[in-house]
């Protein structure tokens, strides 16, 4: 985290990001506390195995000790296991090849549409009896890369639930720690690739993901560069997490005073940077009533390219913490932690639904 953050806020135009250099900071302590491993990457771990060997550590059964509980059942349950995991495992292919050709139709599509809407603009078709093609959602084009991203956002959003869904059952039927902890590899990795998926549509469209228009309105309002604050979140999550043991509860109160502290920098250096817009667009002057001067204008469009870098590192420490939280818990506090984090967030689309049909006092 610390090398990231360093290179991060080391800009080479502006001079927006002294706050940000916190980070180090924030990383150093969190290093000294042992909380944060500093070379650790956006990619998840290959297995939920070496976390066992600390669930030991917090009171829970080793590994090795399941596995000689694994053994000793019944050669026929141990089968059946076998082929059951199987049967998952084909179906997960079967489920990802078919989401992967749905995407290749619905990019072929796209590309139609885009396609049939720039003939019509320069047919003039849009502006026919006074509409404009801002009236019909579009701001002369269609920005290829944010559609990709609603359509994909929205099959994210219905796997989640199904994981959601495929956890809480797990949870109630007391499974083994081995397959509760495919579980939630799987669903760190989920949120890993909503982390992708939200930084291709950063490059494409940083003010649409800023603004947060492919959330829910309750969603919106709890939006901070684009996403949740990892620090609010921890607050969600850890009463669900007990009971936990002393090293757990301070490790995760670290963590969270962690995530502040970057947080902080982050929203001081995003001020900065709104400011130091602010001013180059005042400097600014009309020609012909129409464009800026163009030194400002290239002026503004550097500081605008710094805002990307924002998103991608509010995002990154999203990740970071789920990754951490992974780390400090046991498996089963581990799958309980994102079931909540994933109801949290069905809770507030629904409370965006209600909101949007609630009874509306006549005029």
């Amino acid at each position: 985290m610390n090398s990231t953050a360093a290179q991060f806020v080391t800009t080479r135009r502006i001079g927006v990001y002294e706050p940000i250099h916190q980070i180090s900071t924030w990383g150093e302590n969190f290093k000294s506390n042992g909380n944060l491993n500093t070379s650790s990457s956006l990619i998840l771990e290959d297995t939920k195995l070496d976390n066992q060997s600390e669930d030991a550590s917090h009171g829970t059964m080793g590994p090795s000790n399941q596995y000689d509980q694994e053994a000793s059942k019944p050669a026929d349950k141990v089968l059946r296991r076998l082929a059951q995991n199987r049967e998952a495992a084909r179906k997960s292919r079967l489920r990802k090849k078919a989401y992967v050709q749905q995407l290749e139709t619905s990019r072929l599509r796209l590309i139609q549409l885009e396609q049939e809407v720039e003939r019509a603009r320069h047919q003039g078709l849009l502006l026919a009896g006074g509409l404009d093609a801002s009236h019909l959602g579009f701001s002369g084009t269609v920005n290829s890369g944010i559609t990709a991203f609603e359509m994909e956002y929205g099959h994210w959003v219905e796997e989640q639930n199904k994981q959601i869904g495929d956890l809480r059952t797990a949870l109630n039927a007391h499974i083994s720690d081995v397959e509760l902890g495919m579980l939630v590899e799987n669903g760190l990795e989920h949120y890993t690739k909503f982390f992708r998926m939200k930084g291709s549509a950063a490059s494409a469209d940083v003010f649409y993901v800023m603004s947060g228009m492919w959330k829910t309105s309750a969603e919106r309002f709890f939006s901070w560069i684009g996403g949740f604050r990892p620090s609010d979140l921890l607050k969600v999550l850890r009463p669900q997490l007990d009971p936990m043991t002393e090293q757990q509860v301070m490790e995760v109160y670290n963590l969270q005073q962690s995530c502040q502290q970057a947080e902080d920098a982050l929203s001081q250096g995003m001020d900065k940077l709104q400011q130091t817009l602010a001013d180059a667009v005042a400097d600014g002057r009309l020609i012909e009533d129409s464009y800026l001067h163009p030194p400002h204008m290239a002026s503004a469009m550097e500081k605008l390219e710094s805002l990307v870098g924002f998103v991608m590192q509010a995002d990154h420490l999203r990740q970071e913490a789920l990754q951490q939280m992974d780390r400090i818990l046991t498996v089963r506090q581990a799958a309980r932690g994102l079931l909540a984090l994933g109801e949290y967030f069905q809770r507030l689309r629904a409370l965006s639904s209600l909101w949007a049909t609630r009874p509306r006092e006549p005029a």
